[in-house]
């Protein structure tokens, strides 16, 4: 007895879906690879900007502690100027507002003093953080690094499935009809790879609405193909195992 040509149809459709789903799932999981590798290469950014930003900041408080030192060094040459006026003056007036001048001097030049020993500090504390960030960096580089690797081969070994899949997919589709065949596709593409679903109980294997009592008795008599009337998708019945 000769095979039911839409059944045989349903069947080789049936056997395309199922090499589709996985190439559907493996080019899905090729699109997530390198997205999870550029979440973690941004990680591994960050920590360089902000290896940057501590670099700048260190080279900062070294430029204004020269500029400090700049200060203070013309604080002594003021205070050492003001002194040797001091025998130069002949009133007891000129005395004391010279020695007063002299003293506001030595205050501002202790305030800058201060302010070098600070930056001394600080600066420490910078660069102490800078080695702290640097080692964090080198980790997070190692961590990169490793990932990447790993998901290159991940992504390689995911091309390779799909390339099988490929061939035996071709292997498939010389015996569906060109025009079913043309409406399988369109659907796959716009249904994100699930183009043909069994019938469960009364509803679709798909969308999962409801199906008339009629249109399944037209599925199970095999004499035309039957699409969904909700999602538009391929419907068949399971054969009893």
């Amino acid at each position: 007895m000769t095979e039911n040509p839409v059944k045989e149809q349903v069947k080789n459709l049936i056997a395309l879906q199922e090499i589709d789903a996985q190439i559907y799932d493996y080019k899905r999981e090729l699109k997530e690879k390198p997205a999870f590798l550029d979440e973690l290469k941004n990680q591994f950014e960050s920590k360089k900007t902000r290896l940057r930003e501590l670099e700048d900041k260190h080279k900062a408080s070294q430029v204004q502690r020269k500029q400090w030192e700049g200060d203070l060094k013309a604080q002594e040459d003021n205070i050492a100027k003001a002194n040797a006026q001091l025998s130069q003056i002949k009133t007891n007036k000129e005395y004391t507002a010279k020695i007063s001048e002299i003293e506001n001097l030595k205050a501002d030049k202790s305030q800058v003093e201060e302010k070098i020993l600070m930056s001394f500090d600080s600066t420490d504390g910078i660069k102490a953080e800078i080695e702290r960030e640097k080692g964090l960096l080198a980790e997070e580089e190692k961590r990169y690094m490793d990932a990447r690797k790993e998901i290159d081969a991940a992504i390689k070994e995911l091309q390779g499935k799909v390339q099988q899949l490929e061939t035996q997919r071709q292997e498939v589709t010389p015996h569906i009809e060109k025009s079913i065949l043309a409406r399988y596709e369109k659907i796959l593409v716009n249904k994100e790879g699930l183009a043909i679903v069994p019938i469960q109980g009364s509803s679709c294997g798909g969308c999962f609405m409801n199906i008339p009592a009629q249109v399944i008795n037209e599925i199970r008599m095999g004499e035309k193909i039957i699409y969904c009337e909700m999602c538009a998708r391929m419907l068949y019945e399971k054969e009893e195992a």
